[in-house]
């Protein structure tokens, strides 16, 4: 019996749903999703969070605003895991450098500032997005980054107190000797340009002075 025109487009609808089932279900799934956070980077970085939609994310990316939600629960989920991501990979890769340092306290503090001017001169996008969206995150999402800098901060206290503690610094008041070192490490990649006079190891290597330099305990 010849086929009726109702089954034949039937049959034809569902060939079509079984490609597109397979689309989402292929190895692009993955690179979709990172292509999407870097895009999300890069639009927060130049619009900022609020001025972001994500029309224009799916734009960037070329794929359906509603397939967005294949990959995102929602714009403010993407910018939680864009700066979790930044501080989850500062943690790892500050306990690595760290770990690498002779046991003394001025050699594992020249690894934490080398590390730190480093990463934050070769991340300025995530790290601009990490200081300064901090403040659009939801108040659990908020909570959990703040834990994380906190960690952080306390692994730059803690190296302070040992170097005090071993008599080879002198400071006043550690955790906000660590807000100041802090600070002026962080501020370097909001001037620094590669193609600027100093070359990023120069970079490195004068903040890294300029933090032993005024934590060492002076001569009497």
């Amino acid at each position: 019996m010849p086929e009726c025109t109702f089954c034949r487009v039937w049959r034809a609808l569902y060939r079509l749903r079984s490609v597109s089932v397979g689309r989402t279900a292929g190895s692009n799934g993955p690179r979709t999703a990172a292509a999407i956070r870097q895009a999300g980077l890069r639009l927060i970085y130049r619009h900022g969070y609020e001025a972001m939609t994500l029309r224009a994310l799916a734009a960037e990316v070329g794929i359906q605003a509603a397939s967005l939600y294949n990959h995102i629960r929602s714009k403010q989920d993407l910018l939680f895991d864009i700066i979790r991501d930044h501080m989850e990979t500062l943690l790892v890769q500050t306990d690595a450098a760290l770990a690498t340092a002779a046991d003394e306290p001025a050699s594992r503090l020249r690894a934490f500032v080398a590390h730190h001017v480093t990463y934050h001169l070769e991340k300025k996008q995530d790290v601009f997005i990490a200081n300064f969206e901090l403040r659009s995150l939801d108040a659990k999402h908020y909570t959990a980054i703040v834990a994380m800098r906190r960690a952080y901060e306390d692994r730059l206290v803690t190296l302070l107190d040992l170097g005090v503690a071993a008599g080879d610094f002198e400071i006043r008041d550690t955790r906000v000797a660590g807000y100041a070192i802090l600070g002026m490490l962080t501020s370097a990649c909001t001037w620094y340009r590669p193609e600027g006079r100093m070359t990023k190891t120069e970079v490195v290597d004068l903040h890294t002075d300029l933090a032993l330099h005024g934590c060492l305990r002076r001569q009497r």
